[in-house]
């Protein structure tokens, strides 16, 4: 390039410039191409060259003669060709040099938009001859500067990254050789000025350094600091989804799909759940003033309290529903299990006992408050339990991370290596506690101490017959200490101690015999519900095998028959439900005192034979657990014992090390979904969700209608189901208030009315109740607690109705401390349910009356007994179990309704007949979203005219204005119960297709005064079916009733 500019210029010095002309031909170039060569060369100088707009122009005027243009002349010389591409250069001598003066009198330069005179419109005039040495300075000083220029880097990359990618080598970054020899120059400035420069380390460390063992550690107690870790967090987050949830980080469900094997796991074989988010309360102090405190907070009626003889001697583990003092059947707060100390231990001369509570994370806060205020317990006291060192604050860590100048560029070394090297903690339990904040309270009047022992243990549960079957191959007893053995290097002096007493050795051994029973009987289900069994056992990890496998029952086992019958008969001896977990210094001691996983496997790899069995000897750690019998499903008549299994408690830290070998004798690993999943099987509410008259349940409740509206307003209209068409007043959430008030309602009505004592009245009055309250579009605006609305009815599809009836006081859904403090209600009341579960059964011939009459003792289905109960719980709420007759899988938010007259006679004509189906409602909100749409459009272009000034408050509409979403109820909800053609009666919480039972099975709650209004109107051959319909469906189906106690 430079070669050519130099020969331009020579050939420029030789000849004259006035009789010497340059043509230079272009192609034609489109707008796009006139456009960029334009701006390319609006900055060049005014002493360059002349433009190509110049020579173009000059070469129409002086060849084409004022007639045709020269690019027309071309085309007419070059017929059928194509355009030139390339420019040409031809050399022409000059006609007459006065008429090539005049008419170069002006430089034409095409510019954007045209041809125009001039860099700036105006006409300049050509020298008619230049000097040599002028003229050859200017070219000189561009030919210097666009040599710079082509010099010059202009980008941020180095050397060896100009080249082309055929030509790069990995060792050019390191090794200047390896570049060509024209650029080894420039690449060795590029290192000496990198070595200079100052570089600021990274806070991320390289991917060597994050595993380091000290920065790793250090990183997982930074990432416990806002969400609580499991022990086994780390396990399960390599194979789990996980989820934030109640202040911990836990395993929702698997990677793998494993819905069907867990459920095989379950049913045949050994589940295993990390419960160690359950928290637990321990009261400690007389029995008298514990049992006094705790009296007002359950009651008798429900089941059996704290005061029972099985759970106060301390071999069974109860359960229980506690409510505010002195509040029942109302101001429920949630269900807890406890466990109480046994009386009798060795050494055993105090009266004061302990009693754990073991209680769910969301109902903890509500509960603790409760039982301080009930137990006087208010002054906080040091907490004994051990908290883990404080982490560091952000600017801490800022100050750690900074390094002073003289160090950078050089290897660092840490201030804390060698001998005065304090290691690193793991966080063990809880990450989240505040030191400073008090666990313990104590009571100065009855002297009662209540601590929270959260993440103090951990709670492993197995579920399935190979429950007890793993924990006899997994776990061993403890080997019992003799004299002879050499004490001194072991740490676990209280073992030695205890070894010492020898009504201790007998109990342990005691112990250790009905430990080995259980290998072989054949399901947990056999056991009694709730039995507890103490053990000292040995580290698990030794015993750990090569690979991982199945173990079965061993019948060889229990060959004593009498032992494994009174074993089952009677449970575990109350002296054996001891166990030496109820000692936090003993626990501490364990905990501290645990061998590492890698002196373990080097232990293991100094053995002499590889694979051998390794003995510690008195080294080895003895673990204090507590074994507790899960009684599975123990309502209904079917599938008793489904589900059963055991938990283990263990001292913390400890988790992993009892988790891998249960997983290597068979055990399946499941989470959240498992176990809802558990207790939807059993037939059992889950917590917190089916509890709807607890604080908890309630906010469970807003927190889940949040995220399904989320979820729903995520997706198009066209892509989603219209509610308000399909007749779903409350897709999300559950109006339990506004359903137990009118279902009251409608009852008085009833009973006040003087024709609904006749059977005809009675079911005109029925037939009135079922019309459906469908606001037309033109009144849907009057929609309030004391307007009424207009009426469409969806079965005479033809004629419009315009009938007002009344709307109930109180129709939106009540949320937050409001619901608690109403008069909704769930029965709970064992003597009721048992009474309501006679009469949902169908009653039909004396073989029904002569199985359940006598036996049960119940009494008929009369207005007598319906009012007793309604007396005692005006709006309650009743728990029922429901299975599909036919084909349908039920699913959440699903509605319970009643069946009518002319169902049961099409279902008794054809019993393959799947069910009504609800017509299609209409849509009084459709037309108003419409026009809100297009009062927006017209707000926004309103706002586009505004000022600046105005813009923040124009931009935006009213506070006032209430937004619609199409397919969805806008403002308080109308009549639920008479809202379609068949009167509602509950909700769905929990539903699915049940492969134990091979149909849809499903949980929820209905009113109580609507099911003894159902009952006492079906005929008893008919008695106890329902109609479910799902929330985007227009189907009912027939699905049979049951209340299970």
């Amino acid at each position: 390039m430079n070669i050519y500019l130099l020969n331009v210029f020579y050939f420029c010095m030789e000849v004259p410039f006035p009789y010497t002309k340059f043509i230079i031909f272009f192609p034609e170039m489109s707008n796009a191409k006139e456009r960029k060569h334009a701006k390319k060369m609006r900055n060049q100088p005014t002493n360059v060259t002349l433009s190509s707009g110049f020579m173009a122009d000059r070469a129409t005027k002086h060849y084409n003669g004022g007639g045709k243009s020269f690019q027309a002349q071309k085309q007419e010389l070059l017929p059928g060709t194509s355009r030139p591409r390339h420019t040409k250069m031809i050399h022409h001598s000059p006609v007459d040099p006065d008429v090539n003066e005049q008419s170069s009198s002006k430089i034409m330069f095409k510019k954007k938009g045209g041809w125009k005179a001039g860099p700036e419109g105006t006409s300049q005039e050509i020298p008619k001859y230049i000097t040599a040495s002028t003229f050859a300075q200017a070219r000189a000083a561009e030919i210097s500067a666009m040599l710079k220029a082509v010099t010059q880097k202009s980008s941020n990359s180095l050397v060896f990254q100009t080249l082309p990618r055929h030509m790069r080598r990995r060792a050019m970054s390191h090794n200047v050789k390896r570049l060509p020899r024209r650029l080894q120059e420039i690449a060795q400035k590029e290192a000496e000025k990198a070595v200079h420069q100052k570089k600021e380390h990274s806070k991320n460390k390289c991917h060597k350094a994050r595993r380091c063992h000290k920065n790793r550690v250090l990183e997982f107690n930074r990432r416990q600091k806002k969400n609580i870790w499991l022990e086994t967090h780390i396990w399960h987050a390599k194979r789990f989804h996980m989820v934030k949830k109640w202040g911990y980080c836990l395993g929702e469900r698997p990677t793998v799909k494993s819905h069907r094997a867990c459920y095989r796991a379950m049913t045949n074989r050994c589940l295993l759940q990390d419960l160690s988010y359950y928290c637990c309360l321990e009261l400690k102090g007389k029995e008298e003033e514990i049992l006094k405190a705790l009296s007002p907070m359950c009651s008798i009626d429900a089941g059996l309290t704290f005061a029972a003889v099985h759970y106060l001697s301390g071999k069974r583990q109860g359960s229980v529903i506690l409510y505010r003092a002195n509040k029942y059947p109302r101001e429920m707060l949630g269900p807890v299990t406890f466990i109480w100390k046994p009386e009798w231990t060795p050494g055993h001369t105090s009266e004061s006992r302990q009693l754990w509570i073991w209680l769910h994370p969301t109902l903890k806060q509500d509960i603790l408050e409760e039982i301080k205020a009930a137990c006087q317990c208010m002054e906080p006291i040091k907490s004994t339990v051990c908290t883990p060192e404080p982490l560091l604050t952000p600017s801490q860590e800022k100050s750690q991370t900074e390094l002073p100048d003289e160090r950078i560029g050089k290897k660092r070394k840490r201030k804390d290596d060698g001998e005065n090297a304090k290691p690193v903690k793991k966080v063990i339990g809880d990450g989240t506690r505040d030191p400073h904040q008090p666990y313990s309270w104590v009571s100065p009047a009855t002297g009662v101490i209540i601590s929270d022992l959260t993440m103090e243990m951990n709670r492993l549960r197995l579920i399935g017959p190979l429950s007890h079957s793993i924990l006899t191959e997994a776990l061993k007893a403890a080997s019992v200490h003799t004299e002879g053995e050499d004490t001194e290097k072991t740490p676990h002096h209280w073992w030695i101690e205890t070894c010492k007493n020898p009504d201790s050795v007998s109990l342990h051994h005691k112990q250790e015999a009905i430990f080995e029973l259980l290998g072989g009987i054949t399901s947990p289900a056999e056991i009694p519900a709730g039995t507890i069994l103490g053990l000292t056992v040995g580290d698990p990890r030794i015993n750990l095998p090569q690979k991982r496998s199945r173990v079965l029952p061993n019948p060889e086992k229990c060959q004593d028959n009498e032992k494994v019958r009174q074993l089952l008969l009677e449970g575990v001896p109350v002296d054996c439900a001891h166990s030496f977990i109820w000692n936090q210094a003993i626990c501490k001691n364990v905990t501290e005192n645990k061998i590492s996983d890698q002196d373990l496997n080097r232990k293991r790899s100094e053995l002499l034979v590889p694979g051998s069995q390794l003995v510690l000897g008195p080294r080895e750690s003895k673990i204090p657990i507590l074994l507790i019998q899960q009684p599975g499903r123990v309502t209904g008549d079917d599938r008793r014992g489904w589900g059963s299994g055991w938990d283990v408690l263990l001292p913390k830290g400890w988790g992993m090390a009892f988790w891998i070998p249960f997983i290597y004798r068979g055990a399946r690993v499941g989470g959240l979904k498992e176990a809802m999943v558990h207790s939807q099987y059993k037939r059992s509410p889950d917590v917190p969700g089916d509890f709807p008259d607890c604080p908890a349940g309630v906010l469970f409740a807003e927190e889940q209608a949040k995220g399904l509206l989320e979820k729903y307003k995520r997706r198009p209209p066209a892509k989603r189901p219209n509610y308000v068409k399909l007749g779903t007043l409350a897709p999300f959430c559950y109006p339990w208030e506004q359903l137990t008030q009118e279902w009251e309602s409608r009852v008085q009505a009833q009973e006040k009315s003087p024709v609904a004592s006749s059977p005809r009245g009675k079911e005109s009055n029925l037939k009135r109740e079922k019309v459906p309250c469908t606001p037309t579009p033109e009144k849907s605006d009057q929609l309030s607690d004391e307007v009424g609305m207009s009426l469409i009815s969806p079965s005479e599809p033809r004629e419009v109705m315009d009938t007002e009836c009344p709307a109930q006081m109180g129709t939106e859904w009540v949320t937050g401390p409001a619901a608690t403090s109403s008069l909704l209600c769930v029965l709970r009341s064992r003597k009721s349910l048992k009474q309501l579960s006679a009469w949902c059964g169908p009653s039909s011939g004396p073989r029904w009356a002569a199985q359940r009459a006598p036996s049960s003792g119940q009494q008929a289905l009369t207005r007598e007994a319906c009012l007793s109960i309604l007396d005692r719980f005006p709006r309650a709420l009743v728990w029922v179990s429901l299975s599909l007759l036919g084909k349908g899988s039920p699913e959440p938010h699903t509605m319970i309704c009643v069946p009518a007259k002319e169902d049961f006679l099409q279902l008794s004509q054809d019993r393959l007949y799947c069910g009504p189906h609800e017509s299609k409602h209409s849509d009084p909100f459709k037309s108003k979203i419409r026009k809100q749409k297009e009062k927006k459009k017209i707000e926004k272009r309103q706002n586009r005219g505004c000022t600046v000034s105005e813009g923040p408050a124009g931009a935006y509409p009213a506070a006032g204005h209430h937004t619609l979403t199409l397919g969805l109820w806008s403002g308080p909800l109308p009549d639920v119960t008479s809202h379609c053609s068949r009167v509602l009666l509950g909700f769905v919480t929990q539903g699915d297709f049940s492969m134990a039972v091979g149909c849809g099975e499903a949980l929820g709650f209905v009113s109580l005064t609507g099911l003894l209004d159902m009952l006492s109107g079906q005929p008893a051959a008919e008695r106890g079916l329902v109609l479910l319909r799902a929330p985007a469906s227009l189907q009912y189906r027939f699905a049979r009733i049951a209340v299970e106690v």
